[in-house]
């Protein structure tokens, strides 16, 4: 009987451990899609910052280090808290004057972008903005200050209690049963007919289209409890965010490494 409960207890903790490692296949996915579309000059840059492909194995590092209390700091920058029904030119405002309601996503990531402009081999501040993007265009990431972008708006997720952010930071994503590469290559396929026009968005059209998803999520009804009618609502959402993410992505960091 011991032994079995020794296999149950090791079962249990691999589906736990996997289930918070997949926070980390989004941001792969993204960076991903952006090394696939970076400039010859910027890859080239980029890989000899952090390494072949560093962009991607790096991508997750933001989060990682936000256990070390030198990294504390930076815990704020991970999100952008929006108030309900902004206009284009509230959003407009904001990325105007990134640090006026505090030093968070938009500031991060207009910091990063000047410390890289400065100093193109610090690997910090790439790794921070690569992370960062992601974090951009992940709709919790911009969601209400007093449920904590979703962190205390509960959810059953497949007979687990969960909430919504962490729906969105892993769980839709893990519903597709695809690796990251695999992933990412699905989602260059199917929108590889729109990827001109996302190569042209700004980053107040990457925040809007972001925050448009963030507030269809707030206005779904959860007490319907059909996990499956939920991905099937958020699917496609998804799906652009992240290869939308990756492209902007590609976008800022080639104009960086000309």
């Amino acid at each position: 009987m011991n032994s079995l409960k020794r296999i149950f207890t090791l079962i249990l903790l691999c589906v736990t451990v996997s289930g918070f490692a997949y926070d980390n296949v989004g941001h792969r996915i993204i960076s991903d899609i952006a090394y696939q579309n970076l400039s010859k000059k910027a890859r080239k840059q980029t890989d000899n910052v952090l390494g072949v492909k560093g962009i991607v194995y790096e991508s997750s590092w933001a989060d990682e280090i936000r256990s070390d209390n030198n990294y504390k700091y930076s815990y704020q920058w991970h999100y952008q808290n929006l108030k309900d029904n902004m206009t284009s030119d509230d959003l407009k405002r904001l990325i105007d004057n990134p640090n006026s309601e505090g030093e968070h996503l938009l500031y991060a990531i207009n910091l990063m972008i000047e410390r890289l402009g400065k100093d193109k081999s610090d690997a910090e501040a790439l790794k921070f903005l690569v992370h960062f993007i992601g974090d951009m265009h992940q709709p919790m990431h911009l969601g209400r200050a007093d449920d904590l972008g979703g962190n205390k708006v509960s959810m059953q997720w497949f007979g687990r209690n969960t909430n919504v952010h962490a729906v969105w930071d892993g769980q839709i994503t893990d519903s597709k049963n695809m690796s990251s590469s695999e992933y990412a290559t699905y989602l260059q396929n199917k929108f590889d007919s729109r990827k001109p026009e996302f190569l042209k968005y700004s980053e107040l059209q990457s925040l809007s289209a972001t925050y448009e998803i963030r507030n269809a999520i707030y206005a779904y009804d959860n007490s319907k409890g059909n996990n499956y009618q939920y991905i099937y609502r958020f699917s496609s959402d998804l799906d652009l965010l992240l290869y939308r993410a990756g492209l902007y992505l590609a976008v800022v960091l080639n104009g960086i490494y000309k």
